[in-house]
């Protein structure tokens, strides 16, 4: 049994509704895929035989493209993205697609991650009343269930990187831009990027590396003697007390074994909601203007959720309300220029606030990292919190090789 065979199997028998319900469409091309890469003399390609699974907002040629919702179910995609045919590439079979929170959790405030009206609700992999976060959680719940050794998900705002500490995984998501973003059902450009999810910290490299059109270069993680970390202590009484208890030890360590560990201040700033809510309507249309979707605007997309209400109005659709009411002018709406402003601005603040550093150690919530579309990851490790998943810390930083090379240093003495 391949790779490809066995995940089809494990997908089957625990990804579906009577399982974790992680999976949103298996591609019935994957069997022939992973055969012609297993008769293959092509021994260079990095992820050869690989089974993938792709979060249900980026396009694969031949499946659904739904964002997780029932309005956008006629949605088929005539053509990969472009991630999707950089992974095709370097030889990883396309399993299919995972379930995910709807419209990447622009929906409504209080939508439960990994709900969604075509999906249903993804249960966690270690316990069915845990939170799976959202919004790549199909995508990461079959990583850490062991279906698929990667995954993909997007992140705009810890979408992949919460969403793997929560399910006690590795996840990253790169410098916005560092990917192509067409053929992905969007939030807000400005913020949006796909990214790569496994099991370990050189899993989640490898296949971002294959998503790229050029290869990451050689990557090792620095002695941890050389690593130069600062913890951003913005709201850090907002994880669970076991995760406090870890996030506040985790330096201790690290200065133990010579790294230089200092403090910084970076709050969350409340311009990343206006940015989102003002480029959600246009860059949704700009995607849907291209695809099968029978709906193409936001407003007939509103129009189906709320003359449905039994299937689509579980939690309300007050995210997509206020993008269709609430902002006028659109991309020239004074609001959103000003918010773009603010965001230059907090960008030279913050760069030049960290630029020093290989990376900064988030020690609670903080969404600052993905308002300056900087690189951030989430890491794992071996020890378990109070409910029995996977620690894991989220790190963030200027320059993303520097920052992948700290993560492996910080994922190595995690798992000391």
């Amino acid at each position: 049994m391949n790779q490809t065979e066995k995940a089809l199997s494990l997908a089957a028998e625990i990804g579906g509704k009577n399982g974790l319900n992680c999976i949103a469409e298996l591609d019935p091309t994957a069997a022939d895929q992973a055969r012609v890469l297993d008769e293959s003399d092509d021994g260079n390609l990095p992820l050869r035989g690989v089974p993938i699974l792709v979060k249900d907002n980026i396009d694969v040629e031949g499946l659904h493209t739904t964002a997780g919702s029932l309005a956008l179910e006629d949605n088929l995609a005539l053509s990969d993205a472009p991630v999707i045919s950089n992974l095709r590439r370097n030889g990883a079979v396309i399993l299919g697609k995972t379930n995910m929170t709807e419209f990447a959790n622009y929906v409504t405030q209080g939508m439960p991650g990994g709900y969604s009206s075509r999906g249903g609700q993804v249960l966690h992999a270690v316990n069915p009343e845990l939170d799976v976060s959202g919004s790549s959680s199909g995508s990461a719940v079959a990583v850490a269930a062991g279906i698929v050794p990667m995954a993909v998900g997007t992140d705009t705002s810890h979408s992949i990187t919460a969403c793997s500490m929560f399910n006690g995984i590795c996840g990253l998501k790169p410098p916005v831009g560092a990917l192509s973003a067409e053929g992905i059902i969007p939030i807000a450009r400005t913020l949006d990027s796909a990214g790569a999810m496994a099991r370990n910290f050189s899993d989640t490299l490898k296949l971002y590396s294959a998503m790229r059109d050029k290869p990451l270069p050689e990557l090792k993680p620095k002695e941890t003697s050389q690593l130069c970390i600062a913890v951003n202590r913005a709201n850090e009484s907002g994880f669970p007390a076991d995760r406090q208890h870890f996030i506040r030890l985790l330096p201790e360590r690290l200065k133990k074994a010579g790294a230089v560990i200092e403090d910084v201040i970076q709050m969350p700033p409340p311009e990343l909601v206006t940015i989102m809510r003002w480029e959600f309507r246009p860059m949704l249309e700009s995607y849907l203007a291209n695809s099968t979707a029978s709906r193409k605007t936001l407003a007939e997309i509103v129009e189906y959720y709320e003359s449905h209400p039994d299937t689509m109005m579980k939690y309300e659709d007050s995210y997509l309300r206020a993008a269709r009411d609430e902002t006028p002018g659109g991309l020239q709406g004074e609001p959103y220029l000003k918010a773009l402003e603010i965001r230059k601005e907090t960008i030279v603040r913050v760069t030049a606030e960290i630029g020093a550093y290989d990376a900064v150690l988030m020690a609670g919530p903080t969404s600052i990292m993905h308002f300056c579309g900087l690189p951030s990851v989430t890491v794992a490790a071996p020890v378990k919190t109070d409910a029995g998943v996977n620690q894991a810390v989220i790190l963030y930083g200027c320059d993303e090789c520097r920052l992948y090379e700290a993560a492996l240093s910080v994922e190595r003495e995690m798992s000391r």
